[in-house]
């Protein structure tokens, strides 16, 4: 009985020293080759880092992943930059995080096509804060294939956030935004290859 107990201690204590083998710090301090790209882009959103094509990365070019059996057509998957490991546009994608990326993210959903931003006050009103939720609407690189809906409260007299209405061309800004940076994304990739 014992030796089993010590067998079995013995196991877990292999398995749990495993574990520190593939752990962030097992760079020498200065050798990390990625550190620098973590440093600078902590988001992943920075076009220079990134390469939206990476997201179908198979040898043979075809999709072999169930999800992407399940909810593509892979004769037109690749049209316009969706890939078939994102659900909609990359660009666009891509663009609307690096758009909103001066707000805290509340969710980002890559297959859906929603981020929801979490509430931020800029530093020149803080008696004012704002949300965005983008939705991204389909897989081709097209001007209405983004949406954004902008969100803006106060503070009142008690101190407490009553909602304020937000000028209709806010959310019409915002969407024009992403879409000059999903087409600066799409020329530098282009440029790239």
């Amino acid at each position: 009985m014992s030796a089993r107990i010590a067998f079995l201690c013995l196991s877990a204590g292999l398995l749990l020293s495993g574990c520190g083998l593939f752990s962030s710090d097992r760079y020498a301090p200065g050798t990390d080759p990625d550190a620098q790209r973590r440093a600078e882009d902590p988001y992943h959103t920075d076009p220079k880092y990134m390469n939206p094509d990476e997201y179908n990365r198979n040898m043979d070019g075809k999709n072999t992943s169930i999800i992407s059996m399940l909810f593509s057509n892979n004769e037109t998957a690749g049209a316009g930059g969706g890939g078939p490991g994102i659900g909609v546009n990359s660009y666009l994608w891509h663009a609307s995080l690096d758009t909103v990326s001066f707000m805290p993210l509340a969710s980002a959903d890559p297959f859906g096509g929603t981020i929801i931003t979490d509430w931020y006050s800029p530093a020149e009103t803080p008696n004012e804060r704002f949300k965005v939720n983008v939705f991204i609407l389909g897989r081709d690189l097209r001007a209405d294939g983004v949406r954004a809906r902008v969100f803006r409260q106060k503070k009142d007299a008690s101190g407490q956030w009553a909602d304020s209405p937000v000028d209709q061309t806010t959310g019409t800004d915002i969407e024009n935004a992403i879409l000059t940076r999903a087409r600066q994304i799409r020329l530098s990739t282009v440029a790239n290859q």
